[in-house]
């Protein structure tokens, strides 16, 4: 019965709240999202914040908010008129607060809560990359065990969900893209570049679409995150290096970390959602939070207006025939727990601790409608130490490393290899690798099934899976004598594992 009630307050929580968006529904299969851009004047009176302003979508709404925007001091960044957001900037400290009492205003908020000045850097993890030896150590296995690339012996993921076999059937369709939404794609890498679609690439920070030629690359060279992302699903199998989960589809970047911080604001989303619905995506691998807020709290106007932007552009890429996958988070928190603690938010600014429950508060876009929420495991198909859980919120589970679980592979690496940029290779762990594996396996399910709704392939992904079942004593995953997490649930689905790990073999077959 908890799985039951704690899955149903988060499908009413947040729909009810976002009623306001309900007649996205029923846009046309051919509507487009693509936005409008407006030149004002703007008033200087504090520093400079981004804010959504989420409206209804009718012609006289919309017109009229733009100007109460401009009356109000803001600029606007860019106008998405088919799901009524406004990405707005403004020097006014009232602006959020007047824009809310204006007529046909359905939520507005600031998406930030530092000023639109560089905020320092952030480290998204240590990255180990591979050596010399370790190289040559797993190009002799691999070519002892008759692998197709390389460096694939010490690809231990891909052996536990089948995907070296799958490949074998069926390596994807050419006509089935995944948008990686991420910190940018190094498209020149001889793994990637093979399947990379440049014409369904874009850098969304700010919230506007640059399409020019390279703009999804990484903005820095240690921003590797989105390059290693995209390895996972869809590296080529031509010989060079590794393979990804499905090696013969396409991959496309949709950049929206800022370029100094690395941090994924709300309007650079809804930009990336919509980009990838109106370019023909059929899959996102969402492996991020939208900062600043880890957890977005509906009695917090302008976290509230965060929450409505976002998922009014990923239900319109819903609608829009697109299935979005995201990672459960690496705090190893119960996302139906009573409440949790975050003490990383805003992580823009200064950070304060509080205390908040997970059934008002969403990690977005993990916990939106419709999303593929992904938790980790390691090689021995255990939930992996850092990964976060929750039954009724996990919906599969999938390979994303764990260190202190090691494989039997050259270099004995627990976590998961792929690309980098440079051409480079490297080890990465956390949800952010399983949520890639689960994109992949959902590209060659979308191959096989092509006119497969994103409902229906969530339930593909759901029905392969294959269930681990809860832990048979306490959890202790770092195997420090502490119990680290419970898990709920039974055999069929449960909180560490949804409904099971995925299976790319079994998607192909």
């Amino acid at each position: 019965m908890a799985h039951l009630r704690s899955r149903r307050r988060l499908a009413l929580a947040v729909p009810v709240v976002l009623s306001l968006t309900a007649s996205l529904g029923f846009l046309p299969s051919a509507a487009s999202a693509a936005p409008r851009t407006d030149t004002v004047v703007r008033t200087a009176d504090g520093p400079e914040l981004a804010y959504v302003v989420n409206t209804r979508t009718d012609r006289h709404t919309l017109a009229s908010v733009q100007r109460a925007i401009t009356a109000a001091g803001g600029s606007i960044v860019v106008t998405y008129d088919r799901i009524g957001v406004f990405v707005v900037h403004s020097a006014n400290p009232d602006f959020a607060e007047t824009l809310r009492g204006v007529h046909g205003v359905q939520s507005a908020g600031a998406t930030r809560t530092a000023p639109l000045t560089a905020a320092g850097t952030t480290d998204e993890g240590a990255a180990q990359y591979l050596t010399k030896a370790q190289a040559a150590k797993a190009a002799s296995a691999s070519a002892s065990a008759g692998e197709s690339e390389p460096l694939e012996a010490d690809q231990w993921d891909l052996r536990a969900i089948g995907a070296d076999k799958a490949a074998k059937i069926d390596p994807g369709s050419r006509k089935v893209t995944v948008a990686v939404i991420d910190t940018g794609v190094d498209d020149t890498h001889p793994d990637l570049a093979p399947n990379f679609s440049a014409s369904q690439s874009a850098n969304c920070v700010g919230g506007k679409a640059d399409t020019s030629y390279g703009a999804w690359r990484p903005a820095q060279p240690d921003h590797y995150h989105g390059t290693h992302v995209a390895g996972e699903i869809a590296a080529a199998r031509n010989g060079i290096g590794v393979a990804g989960v499905a090696p013969n589809v396409k991959v496309s970047a949709i950049k929206v970390a800022d370029p100094v911080s690395e941090l994924f604001y709300p309007e650079s989303v809804v930009c990336a959602f919509v980009f990838a619905a109106d370019h023909g995506v059929e899959i996102t691998n969402n492996s991020y939070y939208v900062d600043p807020w880890l957890y977005n709290c509906m009695d917090d106007p302008d976290q509230r207006a965060i929450v409505d932007a976002v998922d009014r552009a990923q239900r319109y890429a819903q609608h829009k025939g697109t299935l979005s996958i995201a990672s459960a988070g690496n705090s190893n928190d119960d996302l139906d727990s009573p409440s949790l603690v975050d003490a990383s938010s805003p992580d823009d600014s200064t950070a304060t601790t509080r205390t908040v429950d997970p059934h008002e508060c969403f990690d977005v876009p993990t916990q939106l409608p419709g999303v593929v929420t992904v938790s980790a495991t390691g090689v021995t198909k255990a939930k992996s130490y850092y990964s976060s859980y929750g039954d009724g919120v996990i919906d599969v589970a999938a390979p994303g490393g764990d260190k202190y679980q090691i494989p039997d592979t050259p270099s004995k690496d627990g976590r998961i290899l792929s690309t980098m940029p440079g051409g480079q290779y490297a080890y990465l762990q956390g949800t952010s690798m399983a949520s890639p594996h689960v994109a992949g396996v959902a590209a060659l399910l979308k191959s096989a099934h092509p006119r497969a709704t994103p409902a229906q392939l969530q339930a593909l992904l759901k029905a392969q899976a294959d269930n681990p079942g809860c832990p048979a004593g306490p959890y202790d995953g770092n195997g420090d004598g502490v119990v680290d997490a419970t898990c709920v649930g039974g055999k069929r689905v449960n909180g560490f594992y949804g409904f099971g790990v995925v299976n790319a073999l079994r998607a192909v077959k």
